[in-house]
């Protein structure tokens, strides 16, 4: 690895990021360099689209050139054919991977075949890098379920909301605007009914041109949402509820176009175990979680999310306020532990990332 490899592989990489969802893909970006200056360059856009590899050596002669590659090019039949069959008739003399696919199909398989076609192959440039940027996709095909993200604004001194339930708005513009472009990466977001009734949200992301908008999931056990919140007016919408809702308010949900998911109860409305495991089945690759202190107690609760993007903002709210519920931890020995891994000014606020591991 030289420092050229990094270099080339950080702009491989800037172009992985341009498209903020790809799901059920990876975010993959590709570079082709001949005599240290880039060629051709390729993205992937999302699912049939053609792959980053391929869009970067469409017409282009790979003799005497490397391919600058943020994941490990697939050997594997889609809706695209393998990217190692392009890379192999393109005459590549060499390729750098970021990291290896995570996928059962993959696992190294792209390499092996390419080094066997005499293709000189490095891997691990900038590997932490890719990673991070497809973080969501490694979650999933290491765990087999979605990355959960618990998204909370709190105030300085740990306060949710004030003591009406009010809570708009602890953080300013531009947490906001992340906020936004958040939802634009995830395949849905998960509220529960108290964060409807209280705000009557649309939930959908607003960051600049959205070719698409999440789904969104809403936890109502009971049936307390009306059929006219706003949140029915665009989109794929699912309400997980119980037997214990009217049936003629889960007739009225899905008059609406809502997808009505009838769980077993839990000890807090419905079965966020039973809830979890009909949300893995869809295969998406993250979830964004957006309830407030009740569900966000419940998650934290069940050891639910993967994830904490804690965005804290210059306010104080004191007493009385709500933050979060009681999660059975009576000594400190029994706290929850999770890893910081990134730090944002954002404005005035501030937004810090967990995620489960080492602390």
């Amino acid at each position: 690895m030289t420092e050229s490899d990094e270099h080339y592989m950080q702009q491989a990489l800037e172009l992985a990021r341009r498209v903020p969802f790809t799901a059920p893909n990876p975010k993959v970006g590709a570079v082709v360099v001949r005599d240290d200056r880039i060629v051709a360059e390729g993205w992937h856009k999302g699912a049939g689209h053609p792959h980053a590899e391929a869009m970067a050596l469409e017409g282009i002669d790979g003799r005497g050139a490397t391919l600058y590659v943020t994941l490990e090019p697939c050997v594997h039949h889609g809706r695209t054919p393998p990217c190692v069959e392009r890379i192999v008739t393109s005459g590549i003399d060499r390729v750098v991977a970021a990291m290896e696919d995570p996928d059962d199909r993959m696992r190294g398989a792209g390499i092996r075949y390419l080094r066997d076609q005499g293709v000189d192959v490095t891997t691990g440039v900038l590997e932490l890098a890719a990673k991070k940027v497809n973080s969501a996709f490694v979650h999933q095909r290491q765990t087999g379920r979605p990355l959960f993200t618990l998204k909370l604004a709190f105030s300085i001194d740990g306060r949710i909301a004030a003591g009406d339930g009010s809570s708009r708005w602890i953080t300013g513009g531009p947490a906001r605007r992340r906020a936004h472009e958040r939802r634009a990466e995830v395949d849905a977001i998960l509220v529960g009914a108290g964060t409807v009734l209280a705000d009557d949200p649309r939930l959908t992301a607003r960051a600049g041109a959205v070719e698409r908008q999440p789904a969104r999931v809403v936890v109502d056990a009971s049936g307390r949402v009306p059929p006219d919140a706003a949140i029915f007016n665009a989109g794929h919408v699912i309400v997980a509820s119980t037997s214990d809702a009217p049936h003629d308010r889960h007739t009225a949900w899905k008059e609406r176009g809502a997808e009505v998911v009838v769980l077993p109860g839990g000890t807090s409305g419905v079965d966020l175990r039973a809830l979890v495991a009909d949300l893995n089945r869809r295969g998406w690759l993250e979830i964004l979680c957006e309830g407030g202190a009740s569900l966000a107690t419940s998650l934290l609760r069940e050891d639910v999310p993967d994830r904490l993007e804690i965005y804290t903002g210059p306010a104080l709210i004191g007493r009385p306020g709500l933050d979060i519920g009681d999660l059975s931890v009576s000594t400190i020995a029994q706290a929850q532990r999770m890893k910081l891994v990134d730090v944002t000014r954002l404005g005035e606020d501030v937004l810090t990332v967990y995620e489960k591991g080492d602390a």
